[in-house]
């Protein structure tokens, strides 16, 4: 997972100050990260933020003056001495080849409200690719339940996105499936899943069922 090239992540960031300066002050603006979730492995903290320094966190920093940032947060990358370390052979993965791993929604608001303090948070996705509902409901249980507890905590979290309704076209292929809502690729017919309506009874009553 090489860094994003420091001239393109500076050109963003310089795009990102001059929108929020055009904006002015009667427009809420901010953006949003895709928080990778980095754990240091075997006590290589260093080795850890200097990982994240370049892929999240100078983007995090930059939202230091919005109205809100945005994170992203599906699974965890392990960081050890020499980078990046592979999922554990015998790590539970998702369509997508990722670790299944529902506590990186709260680690990650639990992260930037550190790195940001201040700045409200809006989680702008979180989901999962499987094709099994039952384990939908169980992920994203656990991202909540993870969120919940860092709101606890401090984090003041304004709105949580959930990726996503429909079945859609991701990274070139129909196959990973995130929707809460079937489609029919044939006839474009939806089918509400259990998980849609196991959500939408958390987002009523406010609490996880």
């Amino acid at each position: 997972m090489p860094p994003p090239d420091p001239a393109v992540a500076d050109a963003l960031t310089d795009a990102h100050r001059a929108a929020r300066a055009e904006l002015g002050t009667d427009v809420r603006s901010g953006w949003t990260v895709a928080n990778q979730n980095f754990e240091a492995a075997g006590g290589a903290e260093a080795e850890r933020d200097q990982w994240a320094w370049s892929r999240e966190d100078r983007f995090l920093d930059a939202a230091r003056d919005d109205d809100f940032v945005g994170v992203q947060a599906y699974t965890r990358v392990r960081i050890g001495a020499d980078g990046a370390l592979p999922e554990p052979a015998d790590a539970r993965r998702t369509q997508t080849g990722w670790e299944f791993y529902p506590a990186a929604l709260g680690n990650a608001v639990r992260y930037t409200a550190e790195r940001v303090p201040g700045v409200p948070i809006l989680v702008t996705e979180n989901g999962i690719a499987t094709a099994d509902d039952g384990e939908r409901v169980e992920y994203t249980r656990g991202a909540l339940e993870g969120l919940r507890a860092a709101m606890g905590d401090g984090a003041d979290v304004r709105g949580y996105l959930h990726w996503s309704l429909l079945d859609n076209y991701e990274w070139g292929t129909y196959a990973h499936t995130f929707g809460l809502v079937s489609v029919d690729r044939d006839t474009l017919a939806r089918t509400v899943k259990p998980s849609a309506r196991w959500l939408g009874e958390v987002a009523r009553t406010g609490t996880l069922p």
